[in-house]
């Protein structure tokens, strides 16, 4: 199984920080030039099914639930799947005297028939994850909308 855990502190109010870092049709700016198609195909409740594009061309769907009175948010990729069996996320917002500390846990297993094992990918994912943290901080904190 692989397992990344990554944190970021975010200078901002934890509703600015919340709302915009899961504006899934945001995500293309983001998460820089890593998808270049981030579509929401349903919000129902706290749940929202999306799709997204990778810089390959290469499309999945996942689904998020949004926890913001709970300070966190999970998702999954459904399909397709591969290369991974699973691919699960949580990302936990602390509020701390700076602003807020986004942290993001990723549990993953790949797929025996993919090219990379789950060692190689958790340095693929940490390295990818702690780039487009620092976009995520230079977005919120730049955003001048308020949030109430």
């Amino acid at each position: 199984m692989g397992h990344t855990v990554n944190s970021i502190v975010i200078n901002a109010p934890y509703k600015k920080v919340f709302t915009i870092s899961n504006d899934i049709t945001r995500w293309t700016e983001l998460f820089g030039k890593e998808y270049i198609k981030a579509e929401l195909l349903s919000t129902i409740g706290n749940r929202i099914a999306f799709r997204l594009t990778d810089d390959e061309g290469k499309s999945w769907e996942s689904f998020r639930l949004l926890y913001p009175d709970d300070y966190f948010a999970y998702a999954e990729r459904k399909e397709p799947k591969f290369p991974f069996v699973y691919m699960k996320i949580v990302w936990f917002y602390t509020l701390v005297d700076e602003g807020v500390l986004m942290t993001w846990i990723q549990d993953f297993k790949m797929d025996p028939g993919a090219k990379f094992n789950d060692e190689k990918v958790e340095g693929f994912i940490n390295e990818h994850s702690q780039h487009n943290m620092k976009i995520f901080k230079k977005v919120i904190e730049a955003d001048e909308n308020v949030y109430n």
